[in-house]
């Protein structure tokens, strides 16, 4: 089956929670290849306010854990990842 678009999709185990809460956000936050600009497109929340929300929410070891995953990879911007994948291409 061909994909739809060139952006990654997101396989996970747990089902999407329904969009515009605080559990969409925290859940977007820590799936890989949901941007910060989504997030913020369909949540209304900046990518500090995600921040900020997992810091309340998380406990702290793993908030260090996703902050350090968060970091490292270039597919949480759009801009990052679009640059990164043209490497490949």
């Amino acid at each position: 089956m061909p994909k739809k678009s060139r952006l990654p999709e997101t396989r996970v185990k747990k089902t999407e929670p329904p969009k515009g809460g605080h559990d969409w956000v925290i859940w977007a936050a820590w799936a890989d290849r949901i941007t910060f600009e989504e997030i913020l497109e369909k949540s209304g929340f900046t990518e500090a306010q995600v921040i900020v929300l997992m810091r309340k929410t998380l406990k702290p070891g793993s908030f260090r854990l996703w902050r350090k995953r968060v970091s490292e990879t270039s597919y949480k911007h759009r801009k990052l990842f679009k640059r990164d994948r043209k490497k490949f291409e």
